[in-house]
């Protein structure tokens, strides 16, 4: 069985993550050889950050990381790849709109690949959120080439080796882009596995606002003149 380094950014999460975390724990008990939770707390303004503590206090296989300012989904992404000490990294969103259980579906791919990449097969968000997810998804694709057809989806699986010599220009939703291009420079693509996604009961989405979209295109931007330099 793998070894695995579960990364959880959390903003403003602290009616969720409880419930993410007890999702999480006996999953990684059944069916990993060992594993870290590593809670990146992306500047909170609300319990978030006591509540993670209180976890890493009671249990050593969880960590808080904390980030004093809102710094972005990908920066805290970014904290926890370079925290992870163990082969295999996850990550999911600490919303409550996954179902923590599945992990178990990935894991059992690992016989198989070395990236398995979670699919929402009936997203669960506002309509606006839902067109560009599809939006970004298919202008990602034609602009990188990546080949997964829900480029965002938060549930992800790989060998941590797959980000080795890759120099990360993400601090917001681009992330999962390049992760996607770091294993395609290694020649790996990554198998899809439909997930459940769920409505979510508490905080609010912070995903799909201007400032938001503003930040990935400036990123893609970025991104893509350094793939144009790279021929």
């Amino acid at each position: 069985m793998p070894s695995v380094s579960v990364i959880l950014p959390a903003h403003n999460e602290a009616e969720n993550l409880e419930e993410v975390i007890n999702g999480l724990v006996p999953e990684l008990l059944k069916n990993t050889s060992g594993f870290e939770i590593i809670i990146v707390d992306d500047g909170s303004e609300d319990a978030t950050g006591e509540l993670a503590a209180d976890f890493s206090r009671k249990d050593d296989r969880i960590r808080l990381i904390k980030h004093e300012t809102n710094r972005g989904y990908g920066a805290a992404l970014r904290t926890g790849f370079d925290n992870a000490r163990l082969e295999w990294l996850f990550f999911m969103d600490s919303d409550g709109q996954f179902v923590p259980a599945e992990i178990a579906d990935l894991i059992k791919l690992t016989k198989d690949g070395e990236f398995i990449a979670g699919e929402r097969t009936n997203r669960r968000d506002p309509l606006h959120r839902r067109i560009y997810g599809r939006l970004f998804s298919l202008s990602m694709r034609a602009l990188f080439g990546v080949r997964v057809r829900d480029v965002n989806c938060a549930f992800k699986l790989f060998k941590k080796s797959l980000l080795d010599n890759w120099s990360f220009i993400s601090t917001g939703a681009l992330i999962n882009t390049e992760i996607l291009l770091c294993a395609r420079q290694k020649g790996v693509d990554p198998l899809q596995v439909p997930v459940t996604h769920l409505p979510r009961k508490a905080g609010e989405n912070s995903g799909g606002t201007p400032r938001v979209i503003g930040r990935a295109g400036g990123e893609a931007f970025r991104l893509l003149l350094r793939k144009y330099a790279s021929f």
